[in-house]
């Protein structure tokens, strides 16, 4: 398959050109780097730096859509969430344009969503049936984001939407900003403690997503977590005791609301998220359970 990236480069992007370049897919990336840098990241793909050069003669067989700003960050700003915001909804309502006037629109759109979109769920499992709780920007933003790529089923492209949680791997994504202060001693749970935490190992979402665009029975929402999710206290004594380290200095709800506004949302909601879908056609998971995966991702 020719495939079109958006957000190829990011630490999820990346190790997917990898793994569909192994596969012999031809990839083209959209990305506002040089194309060196591109290329050194995820090798020999197409690049495409703006959307505003894709013409309705343009085929791709699928695309996936993972571009957006980090949402951990800065403050939240009404000039951020704007930015995060337009990075998100505004490109994938852009990309559904294309796919609009586009002579061949292409097969199947797997489109980039997150746990978010439930909202704070407290101690419910939630399954991709789960109606939503509207509980702030996050909960918002992701909900937007989804109906924004759903618009691409009025011209016949097959959607998924990836609700993704917590990706762990190594070199990036959570566990990079989290490693540094665990491994001097300093980690600690965030809040109570008790709020659900949906994790996924990073080989387990690249062959979900995999899957998606591979499969045609395959569409509709899809909760890329491992089967197993564990409470934020659950998640840092584990990773505490892997590293030998203690995990002593908890930051209590009101210092991360004050320290962190809005944002601290993200931090605080509990999301008991199961992968249901995924779970009824007999997916393989290779890192079901935390210590495993985390043993494995820490591993040299």
């Amino acid at each position: 398959m020719h495939l079109f990236i958006t957000g190829g480069t990011g630490f999820i992007g990346r190790h997917l050109c990898q793994l569909l370049r192994n596969h012999n897919h031809t990839l083209t990336v959209l990305s506002r780097q040089s194309y060196g840098k591109i290329r050194e990241i995820v090798g020999e793909v197409g690049i495409i730096h703006s959307l505003d050069e894709l013409s309705p003669n343009h085929r791709f067989d699928a695309v996936v859509n993972l571009a957006g700003e980090p949402i951990i960050g800065p403050p939240w700003s009404e000039r951020r969430k704007q930015k995060i915001w337009d990075s998100r909804v505004a490109l994938t309502q852009r990309l559904v344009t294309w796919m609009e006037r586009a002579k061949q629109p292409p097969a199947v759109l797997v489109s980039g969503s997150a746990v978010g979109f439930y909202g704070d769920q407290g101690e419910t499992l939630v399954t991709e049936t789960t109606p939503p709780v509207e509980s702030g920007f996050g909960q918002k933003l992701c909900a937007a984001w989804e109906q924004a790529a759903v618009e691409a089923e009025k011209v016949g492209v097959r959607v998924c939407r990836i609700r993704t949680g917590p990706v762990l791997g190594k070199g990036g994504g959570l566990l990079a900003k989290m490693l540094p202060l665990f491994k001097l001693g300093l980690g600690g749970r965030l809040g109570s403690g008790a709020q659900w935490f949906p994790w996924v190992h990073l080989e387990d979402h690249l062959q979900m997503t995999k899957r998606l665009l591979e499969d045609p029975e395959l569409s509709g929402p899809f909760n890329l977590t491992a089967p197993n999710p564990v409470t934020n206290a659950q998640f840092t004594d584990t990773l505490a005791r892997i590293l030998g380290r203690p995990a002593l200095l908890p930051v209590p709800a009101m210092i991360l609301q004050l320290s962190m506004g809005e944002m601290a949302e993200i931090l605080l909601a509990s999301q008991r998220v199961v992968p249901a879908r995924f779970q009824e056609i007999a997916f393989p998971f290779r890192y079901p359970h935390l210590e495993e995966a985390l043993k494995q991702i820490l591993s040299d």
